[in-house]
């Protein structure tokens, strides 16, 4: 017996499963709709009827709310700076070790090579997630404990950029290490 024809969003699901996860493995370079067709099960013209480029297929599965990143997170909400940094921090860390975190990651180091990818990637995946950043640092300027001049994209990307070194640095970022970031960097660095 052969196996079922996948169609409509479980078909889009595993060619963006695949494109992510051949991302994460090699590079935007590598990459070809041959390769993902085959890593998805599929024929090439299933992913050319949908996406003309590999570069619009990536950005559809990188914003894809399933596979991707797509909404940003909502603010925790804990009641301090310190609390909601350390789980936007978590979270980040979780999306890194998995696979639309890993595709990112090769776009990321990469993106001398590619730079109007990394601009979409930048608008669609990365921007939305450091206005959740900027949102939290905003509501501890309200509550007292941030000093206004620390609502800057710059300071709000410290956090992420640590995370990423020590991710490509030695692999998962443990707990002990986001809290070290927050205490010894973060709530440094936005102190009153």
């Amino acid at each position: 017996m052969s196996p079922t024809r996948r169609r409509g969003d479980a078909l889009t699901t595993a060619i963006f499963q695949a494109v992510l996860s051949e991302l994460a493995e090699s590079s935007f370079e590598e990459l070809t709709f041959d390769k993902i067709a085959s890593a998805a099960g599929t024929g090439k013209a299933a992913l050319y009827r949908r996406w003309s480029t590999p570069a619009e297929l990536v950005l559809a599965a990188l914003s894809d709310p399933a596979t991707g990143f797509g909404e940003p997170p909502a603010p925790p909400g804990t009641g301090t700076l310190r609390d909601d940094l350390i789980a936007l921090l978590e979270q980040f860390v979780r999306a890194l070790d998995e696979p639309r975190g890993r595709a990112l990651l090769p776009l990321i180091a990469h993106r001398h090579r590619h730079p109007e990818l990394f601009e979409q990637v930048h608008r669609l995946v990365i921007r939305p997630h450091q206005e959740v950043l900027l949102s939290v640092l905003r509501q501890a300027v309200d509550r007292g404990e941030a000093a206004p001049g620390s609502l800057t994209p710059r300071i709000v990307s410290v956090g992420p950029r640590l995370i990423l070194l020590q991710a490509w640095e030695g692999g998962l970022v443990d707990s002990c290490e986001i809290t070290s970031i927050v205490d010894e960097v973060l709530i440094p660095l936005t102190r009153p």
